[in-house]
């Protein structure tokens, strides 16, 4: 049968976490604008309330609600899920993007930029999707299942530390907890697959490509010659999230330009 709505999230409710800036917001631009309804959540309750007023006044089917909540401990964790099922009986959608990074040099990196980072970036994922699996598992259709998509990182693939050893190495572990739980999940009809992105603007990458010439330079070293765009995030959500994407779990989709792929100068190849 052929469908001409592969991509409608018409109907559906989703979180975002972090879903006010960066990649977060790039991934609620692709939802709300295939209809879904999309609850957001950070600390900063403004930057919550700017995104969704900005979003809202577009001509789109869905709408953006933000709420305030912390990831960074068990409690605040608690405190969101209780938010989501006080307001919603039905969660079809939900987007694990909220993160930190920690940059230092290898002699003078930090302990306690290891138990932060992977705190907020691992261990909130797996507690967070924990509390809303019976939510989500509720809300599956035979032919709809619920989704899980996890941001992590084309660091979390290849060896480059870049001085962000905690956080390449959380990504890592993104990767990995999304295919366990996209094998353990499958029974109660929910999919869970992860976005391993290259370089976006965010605030996590301002350092770098904050500016025209960060982003000319940084754009030099991807294979594919740019820096990643909004429309690359939010098309790829729309797909895992949407109709087409129904039949993809565990996977590592990455948006990355080429990077997961570039390997260095060829070995026997000319000069």
């Amino acid at each position: 049968m052929i469908s001409n709505n592969l991509f409608s999230l018409k109907g559906k409710t989703a979180l975002v976490t972090g879903g006010s800036t960066g990649i977060g917001l790039m991934a609620t631009v692709g939802l709300v604008s295939a209809g879904a309804k999309v609850f957001i959540v950070s600390r900063k309750l403004e930057n919550c309330q700017n995104a969704a007023e900005e979003l809202n006044n577009y001509d789109f089917e869905g709408e953006v609600i933000p709420f305030r909540g912390d990831l960074s401990s068990e409690t605040g964790i608690s405190d969101i899920t209780d938010e989501i099922y006080a307001q919603n009986s039905e969660l079809h959608i939900l987007v694990n993007n909220a993160g930190r990074t920690w940059g230092s040099e290898l002699s003078s990196f930090p302990y306690e930029a290891w138990a932060k980072v992977l705190n907020l970036n691992v261990s909130a994922i797996f507690y967070l999707t924990q509390k809303l699996v019976p939510l989500l598992a509720a809300s599956s259709k035979s032919d709809f299942p619920s989704r899980v998509v996890n941001i992590g990182s084309v660091m979390g693939e290849v060896p480059m530390g870049d001085g962000a050893y905690s956080y390449a190495a959380s990504k890592s572990a993104v990767h990995h907890i999304t295919r366990i739980l996209a094998k353990e999940l499958a029974e109660r009809n929910i999919t869970v697959n992860a976005l391993s992105p290259g370089p976006f603007q965010s605030n996590m990458t301002d350092f770098a490509i904050g500016d025209s010439k960060g982003t000319m330079r940084v754009s030099k070293r991807v294979p594919l010659k740019r820096i990643g765009h909004t429309d690359d995030i939010a098309a790829s959500i729309q797909f895992l999230c949407g109709k087409g994407g129904s039949y993809v779990t565990g996977a590592i989709l990455p948006i990355s330009g080429g990077i997961n792929v570039s390997t260095g100068p060829s070995i026997f190849g000319e000069d």
